[in-house]
């Protein structure tokens, strides 16, 4: 397995200081959420013309791929509106991947609205991601839903995927997520997503019963991460397992500079349990 890191972890860096971080700490590529405090990242200068450019071959130079680039996107919307302005952003977002050498862009499902209800819900996502996939094929970037919200669990995120046909769809498992959400264990998480598993979310936190948890730097916590490595194997999975250190959503964790090289650190140590 491959290791990258989001850019959760240092929201307002620019995409030199990323880079350096993600090469002298021993990553193999890097996921793209946040740059310059910017989701949107076709916006930056640093994605566009001379600046794409200049971005392409810092990377090259450095050995680094992007391993996925993280969209805004959410599909759990009933107004078909909202659901059109979030599929042209993922649009975009594709093109970007596409230009990146990027195999996949992120989306979500996410929650169901108020006045809504599940069914509907699901057939708005899978609406969506199917178009997106779709429009995306030519490019030669996979749409990938992430295990999140109200659709974390595996059976919520099969039962999605189970209303689209393109073969460029597939999945972003977050163990954590589906562990928090739904209860699920990493065990049963990569028993029922299977090979539809595209790419990987791995953090570590303090669970204390309830909703009562904290991240914590890799190691540290109660999250059975052996487990999750373990379930891998077993499914021969080769693509990146992508640390997500949220400091974005929790300005309190460490800082990226501390959080990021230790990571790479527990996993060397680790991989060979």
């Amino acid at each position: 397995m491959k290791l990258s890191f989001s850019t959760l972890a240092c929201p307002d860096w620019t995409l030199p200081q990323i880079i350096a971080i993600a090469s002298d700490s021993g990553y193999d590529g890097v996921e793209l959420r946040f740059v310059e405090n910017e989701d949107a990242l076709w916006k930056l200068p640093v994605f566009g013309g001379s600046g794409l450019t200049n971005t392409k071959k810092q990377l090259s130079d450095k050995g680094l791929t992007i391993s996925c680039v993280d969209t805004s996107c959410r599909f759990h919307f009933p107004d078909p509106r909202e659901r059109r302005f979030w599929l042209d952003e993922g649009e975009r977002m594709s093109d970007l991947a596409a230009e990146l050498g990027a195999p996949g862009i992120r989306v979500f499902g996410d929650a169901i609205q108020q006045g809504a209800d599940r069914a509907s819900t699901q057939a708005w996502i899978a609406q969506c991601v199917q178009q997106l996939a779709e429009k995306s094929t030519s490019k030669e970037v996979s749409v990938w839903l992430e295990t999140h919200g109200d659709f974390a669990s595996s059976c919520e995120t099969e039962a999605i995927l189970a209303q689209t046909v393109a073969p460029n769809v597939g999945v972003i498992w977050d163990p954590a997520n589906c562990f928090l959400q739904s209860g699920e264990t990493p065990r049963d998480g990569a028993t029922g997503l299977g090979a539809h598993i595209r790419h990987v979310h791995l953090k570590d936190m303090q669970v204390d019963g309830g909703n009562s948890w904290q991240l914590v730097l890799t190691g540290k916590g109660n999250f059975p991460l052996r487990e999750v490595i373990s379930a891998l194997r077993n499914l021969k999975y080769d693509g990146f397992l992508s640390f997500e250190w949220e400091k974005k959503w929790h300005p309190e964790i460490a800082d990226a500079t501390v959080a990021l090289p230790d990571f790479v650190r527990w996993i060397q140590e680790n991989s060979a349990q």
